[in-house]
């Protein structure tokens, strides 16, 4: 028998007495196991859009991180999710960086992580991707983050890897080039090697017989110049999504936590402000020409809303649950229509971009 949310925003609370690696472990494994909330949430018909081609119930994403290895796709689409990124992913296992590597900054409701890509490596997300398929139709969509391992010769050719390996097994493929804990990782954000990695990429996607969309994810600690290639490589390559943004290596000087200086990126609360300019900015420049995806510090429906109305036609969200619990997706999923009558839209899709224009 599954919890009700209000128990299992409760064994949240608890968890959070466990340093907080060790709490995500168990949080994943009790999903796994079948232990999850599925909370009656009806759907909306407000809330319906689609992205690059894939249609998607609601707006509201779990981003990548927390399902590193695809152990727990289908329990976070019960908990209300429109989509679940796993990963991110590597071609070959990794153990990632030493341990401690992940910091609650309570007083901030945020984290700081540096993990360092470790997972399980592609073939055996693969393998649970390919066992989750024979289960039966797919419930919900499921996307992967693709990653490069620490040690890689051949960056480009380990995205290029994950596309093949995962045909036909997820929805959507991100190309991960923003995480600040692998080394010269964020170089590849850089226009020459950002336009070869993706004219890499996107002709192994066209050459599937099953091709997916290709949305990148970016950092939200560029310059102007970044900014401007990283926009003239989306349009240009066909970029599917642009995905705003991962965590930041800056500490804005507000932070109260004594963790708050521990190196890694910075998650929750205090990048919802910053995320959301760079997303508005984006927006501006492409504007519906590239569609984007938008992260960072969302905690309430209001948060929600307000990354639509910068420019996002989809949400994504991770840091929250660890403060607020899974009883939060079904809080801003009741909520929002709310936000869009109130301003007198009928559908999510007149509401996005509304203040970036």
């Amino acid at each position: 028998m599954r919890p009700p949310v209000f128990l299992a925003d409760a064994a949240a609370r608890a968890l959070r007495l466990l340093d907080p690696e060790t709490a995500h472990r168990l949080t994943v494994r009790a999903l796994a196991a079948g232990f999850g909330p599925r909370p009656d949430i009806p759907a909306d018909p407000r809330l319906e859009t689609s992205v690059a081609g894939l249609r998607f119930s609601n707006p509201l994403g779990l981003a990548a991180g927390f399902d590193k290895n695809a152990e727990a796709a289908d329990a976070m689409l019960d908990l209300g999710f429109g989509f679940v990124e796993v990963g991110a992913v590597t071609p070959r296992p990794q153990p990632g960086n030493p341990r401690p590597r992940v910091f609650r900054l309570t007083e901030d409701l945020a984290v700081v992580n540096r993990y360092g890509f470790n997972n399980d490596g592609l073939e055996a997300v693969a393998a649970r991707l390919a066992a989750r398929a024979r289960r039966g139709p797919r419930r919900g969509v499921v996307g992967v983050n693709l990653g490069v391992n620490k040690d890689s010769e051949d960056r480009a050719g380990d995205y290029v890897e994950g596309v093949k390996r995962l045909e036909g097994l997820v929805d959507f493929y991100t190309v991960n080039v923003s995480s600040p804990n692998t080394p010269g990782l964020r170089a590849l954000q850089g226009k020459t090697a950002l336009a070869r990695l993706l004219a890499q990429t996107l002709a192994a996607r066209d050459a599937l017989r099953t091709p997916a969309p290709v949305f990148l994810k970016v950092a939200p600690d560029l310059t102007d110049a970044d900014k401007a290639d990283i926009a003239d490589c989306a349009r240009a390559y066909g970029v599917d999504g642009l995905i705003v943004s991962n965590t930041t290596i800056a500490r804005p000087e507000a932070l109260k936590s004594p963790r708050a200086r521990e190196a890694g990126g910075l998650s929750g609360a205090p990048l919802f402000g910053p995320s959301t300019a760079l997303l508005r900015e984006f927006r501006q420049t492409l504007g519906d020409a590239v569609p984007l995806i938008g992260v960072g510090g969302i905690f309430s429906a209001r948060d929600a809303y307000r990354k639509i109305l910068a420019g996002a036609s989809l949400i994504q969200l991770y840091t929250a649950l660890v403060y607020e619990g899974p009883g939060l997706v079904r809080r801003i999923l009741r909520e929002l229509p709310g936000y869009l009558a109130a301003d007198g839209f009928a559908r999510l899709r007149e509401a996005v971009g509304a203040d970036a224009r």
